[in-house]
């Protein structure tokens, strides 16, 4: 069959627009629209058949119901919808009717074409609203991960925006003890700060276990500079409560939603945060990312570089404590959950390697461990062993109760790597 006999069948069943003809035809011809293409396969075969051409007004079409002609409308509807948003980027989506769907499945079987010839009245809307959308905005379409999506409803004539959400890089340095990476909703009264209508006395009130985060020192110069509602953090794993965060900082991310600002000067947000967190935590290299930096940071599986200061409760010799850091130099280590984390963390066996262990006495009851380990090591518990959690262990080692009084982070080693990919930032 040709092209002009299977538009004879289609324009048989008119009142038929020019645009519904054109889509049943849309992927056997190129560089028209639908209304151009129907156009001209009506033109044709009124031609050859010797016939009157004659074009039906759009409005009664019986498959599209008029809707083919209201696509300019269409994109003012969506344009109306995205007049309070900041956006670079969009992507239109549509809701067809129902009727119409069945309209168009309808004059394909009646007409014997596939029922998949051609393009769906869906598809063609989302192009040429788009198209008029972008040309009235001057915004780039994306088919990823646009900054607004507009889901056009052609029935009820109503658009439904959806605004993503954008992101900034950075790397942390934790100064301070006693800060949790993110906001600890304090737990007897479920974040509210209230219990009975009265001050929650186990959080003074405030619905936080600890008054700050490093997410709290943060997120709201952030949240700020792009004006947007409420802002999520995203760090590379976490340290303890207790650890301080050193060296070049643990890679983080900020998710800011509903952006009114995409583009703030990533120096000047630095600055802001720094001056904003008053030393207790410290940022640097921050830049604008993509939204895939934030899987990115979450699944980072980096070494870690630990400084503790160790307690033990009995004398230990310097060779009896040589000997046990060499035997952990390089172990495979077998960690049941943590006791302290028991409650928040599944019952689990961990297998972890410890990469590299060095130390030093500096008393017969202290020393000083630095320890380099796969991510998710714990270290406390290392040095601890846990009650025999851990093994093997530094205090098992010894035979010897030992105890971490102070845990810093000194390095994350390999953030630059995994993150050096110009394609997660904008």
């Amino acid at each position: 069959m040709t092209i002009l006999e299977d538009a004879r069948r289609v324009l048989a069943e008119d009142p038929v627009c020019d645009a519904c003809v054109g889509r049943c035809f849309a992927d056997r011809s190129f560089g028209l629209t639908n209304a151009e293409r129907g156009r001209a396969l009506r033109t044709t075969v009124a031609l050859e058949d010797d016939e009157p051409y004659e074009s039906p007004d759009t409005a009664d079409c019986w498959v599209c119901e008029g809707a083919s002609g209201r696509f300019a409308a269409f994109a003012e509807l969506v344009v109306d919808a995205l007049d309070e948003e900041a956006f670079d980027t969009y992507q239109v989506g549509t809701r067809a009717p129902p009727l119409v769907e069945e309209n168009e499945s309808l004059l394909r079987d009646l007409a014997g074409l596939p029922a998949d010839a051609g393009e769906q009245f869906k598809s063609e809307c989302n192009r040429e609203v788009g198209k008029r959308v972008g040309q009235a905005t001057g915004a780039d379409v994306d088919f990823g991960r646009p900054d607004v999506l507009a889901i056009l409803d052609v029935e009820d004539e109503t658009v439904d925006v959806t605004v993503n959400s954008t992101f900034v890089y950075g790397r942390y340095r934790k100064l301070e003890r006693g800060i949790p990476q993110t906001k600890w909703p304090c737990s007897d009264c479920n974040g509210t700060g209230t219990l009975v209508d009265s001050p929650c006395p186990h959080c003074d009130g405030t619905g936080f276990l600890y008054p700050e985060s490093v997410e709290q020192l943060t997120a709201p110069p952030v949240v700020e500079a792009m004006d947007g509602e409420e802002a999520s953090f995203h760090g590379a794993g976490r340290e303890d409560i207790d650890a301080l965060m050193l060296g070049t900082g643990r890679p983080f991310v900020v998710e800011v939603q509903r952006p009114q600002n995409r583009h703030p000067d990533p120096e000047a947000l630095e600055e802001a945060i720094n001056e904003y967190a008053d030393g207790k935590v410290e940022v640097e290299g921050v830049r604008l990312a993509a939204y895939d930096m934030v899987e990115r940071v979450k699944e980072l599986d980096a070494k870690k570089r630990y400084r503790a200061q160790v307690e033990f409760d009995d004398p230990v010799d310097e060779e009896a404590f040589q000997a046990a850091l060499s035997e952990l130099d390089g172990a495979t280590i077998e960690q049941e959950t943590p006791q302290r984390v028991s409650h928040r963390r599944a019952e689990l066996v961990r297998t972890r390697t410890v990469y590299d262990i060095d130390g030093e006495r500096t008393t017969d009851t202290n020393a000083v461990v630095e320890i380099e380990g796969e991510g998710g090591l714990y270290i406390k518990e290392l040095v601890s062993s846990d009650d025999g959690r851990t093994v093997p262990s530094l205090a098992g080692l010894l035979g010897v109760d030992a105890t971490v009084t102070a845990l810093d982070v000194v390095a994350v080693e390999g953030e630059d790597e995994a993150f050096e990919d110009e394609d997660f930032f904008r």
